[in-house]
């Protein structure tokens, strides 16, 4: 597979047009406006949200601004920020 996520910092804002949790992965598939999709571990977006690990998805919304993210809704009242540059860029560097 294809890594096409750049360096933190270096990315360009390109808004979120579709976000879906795909169950049989464990993961989300987000989509961009510019045509680019990436497939996001749940795993990844738990830790970076500090999320229990016995939280349940619920459902996802597109923040609708200025579709900058989306947040994921969990069963126990936790939510996931997930942004598009957590989408599109590496984790910074140590």
């Amino acid at each position: 597979m294809l890594n096409l996520k750049v360096p933190f910092g270096t990315a360009k804002m390109v808004r979120v047009t579709g976000a879906k949790y795909l169950a049989w992965e464990d993961a989300f598939e987000v989509d961009f406006e510019d045509g680019l999709t990436f497939l996001e571990p749940h795993a990844t977006i738990r830790k970076a949200n500090k999320i229990s690990p016995k939280a349940k998805f619920d459902h996802l919304e597109i923040e609708d601004w200025c579709r900058a993210g989306f947040f994921v809704h969990y069963d126990n009242g936790q939510i996931a920020e997930v942004s598009w540059a957590f989408i599109r860029e590496l984790p910074p560097k140590k």
